[in-house]
């Protein structure tokens, strides 16, 4: 028997969209609806975070509060977030499954935890309208988990604790530390902790890296490794327990805990 019961995954950056390319491009280009010019950097900053709080983290950078406030006269308010979510969600929707290929690896994650008899939990910080468009594109790949947790589905998304209290009960797993939380982003690492689980963070895969895995190939030894370095950084700052590069690496970390 495995000393864990579960295992809750992300969805981009971990197991699909490798990068975290998807939400990137419709949040500069939301907000040049409104005729504000944000950066990928700015629109990658706050990732993991249900998308509402997102773009309230963006309309908190400096640089675009005051493009905003030279606009429209006045500081970013939240229904000016509001505003921009109604703008966003429908232009995520529509673009969503293009970037839903699995992460190379991943159905060999999912085949090894079923073979253990542990469950696979999955939160998010995209929308359950958003996450519709990606079910049945990853279904047609292999990927099925038992339950699914949306940033809209519980009066409180991350960082915050609720999801995973959700995915306890869904998957029947507990105590918390029977449950591994696996993401790409501060936020979702920090879900992870709220809860009491243990945690594991993915530097190579996600948004901290923000290479489709063909840039990352290209890339030498060197430059890999600064990349890893500083995505490590984030993630253990957040709480990670463990760091490694893609889920692809899951197994053998599991394999380790469990003599431990």
């Amino acid at each position: 028997m495995s000393k864990f019961k579960a295992v809750v995954f992300d969805w981009a950056g971990t197991m699909i969209d490798f990068g975290s390319f998807a939400p990137m491009g419709v949040f500069v280009k939301a907000f040049e609806k409104f005729g504000i010019t944000a950066s990928i950097e700015q629109a990658r900053a706050p990732m993991g975070a249900p998308k509402w709080n997102h773009i309230r983290a963006m309309m908190d950078d400096a640089d675009i509060a005051a493009q905003w406030q030279a606009k429209y006269g006045h500081a970013p308010t939240d229904a000016d977030v509001d505003k921009v979510y109604e703008v966003f969600v429908p232009m995520n929707e529509a673009v969503v499954a293009d970037y839903a290929d699995l992460v190379p690896g991943a159905i060999d994650v999912v085949k090894y935890l079923r073979e253990k008899g542990i469950r696979i939990g999955s939160t998010t910080g995209y929308t359950r309208s958003i996450m519709e468009r990606v079910l049945p594109v990853a279904a047609k790949q292999g990927y099925e988990p038992d339950n699914l947790i949306c940033a809209d589905d519980l009066p409180e998304g991350r960082p915050g604790p609720l999801g995973m209290y959700q995915c306890f009960v869904d998957l029947v797993a507990y105590p918390p530390a029977a449950v591994i939380k696996v993401d790409d982003t501060e936020p979702g690492i920090a879900e992870g902790v709220a809860a009491g689980c243990l945690t594991v963070g993915l530097a190579l895969s996600g948004n901290f890296a923000g290479k489709t895995p063909e840039e990352l190939a290209a890339l030498s030894g060197e430059e890999v490794d600064t990349l890893r370095v500083h995505a490590t950084e984030k993630l253990k700052e957040a709480g990670a327990d463990y760091v490694i590069d893609t889920v692809a690496d899951l197994p053998a970390l599991m394999e380790k805990l469990e003599t431990e």
